[in-house]
């Protein structure tokens, strides 16, 4: 392999493997304070309304959300909200998330359109999560190989 050729590679790589270790960081992250530090709620999943949103994984969620009218003492009233998952990959829409279904969420109180599903919604998304971070530092580790392959000649 030339060298430079081994050298755009191996830098490529390593941006691609360095920007999804950060994402993956970026998102369990979130997924853990949503659910520590968020409020819990039931949320019922919405038939889509186009067909695109259809071909999402991610279910499309309505729940009602408690919304703060004016300052410091001010009546609350509840508030629709339309939001999907996050952290949701699957390659398709597990028959659980039929439209009608009910779904334990948790929800940021302060961006109430940042959901999460609860823990025990989603079994496997250590293993999701554990698969996309080897796959980030794979790519890490051969771009750096690479490099260093580029630089020794």
């Amino acid at each position: 392999m030339e060298t430079t050729t081994e050298m755009v590679g191996g830098v490529v790589l390593a941006l691609f493997g360095g920007a999804l270790l950060l994402w993956c960081a970026a998102e369990v992250r979130l997924r853990h304070l949503v659910r520590r530090r968020g409020v819990s709620a039931v949320a019922k999943v919405v038939a889509e309304a186009d067909a695109h949103g259809e071909l999402d994984s991610a279910p499309l969620l309505s729940f009602s959300a408690p919304a703060s009218v004016g300052g410091p003492g001010a009546k609350r009233c509840a508030e629709v909200v339309l939001a999907r998952p996050r952290g949701h990959t699957p390659l398709r829409r597990p028959s659980r998330f039929a439209p009608g279904a009910s779904i334990r969420i948790a929800y940021d109180p302060v961006r109430p359109s940042r959901v999460v599903l609860a823990a025990a919604e989603t079994p496997r998304a250590a293993v999701v999560d554990l698969l996309w971070t080897t796959l980030g530092a794979g790519c890490l580790a051969a771009g750096a190989c690479l490099l260093v392959a580029g630089f020794t000649r």
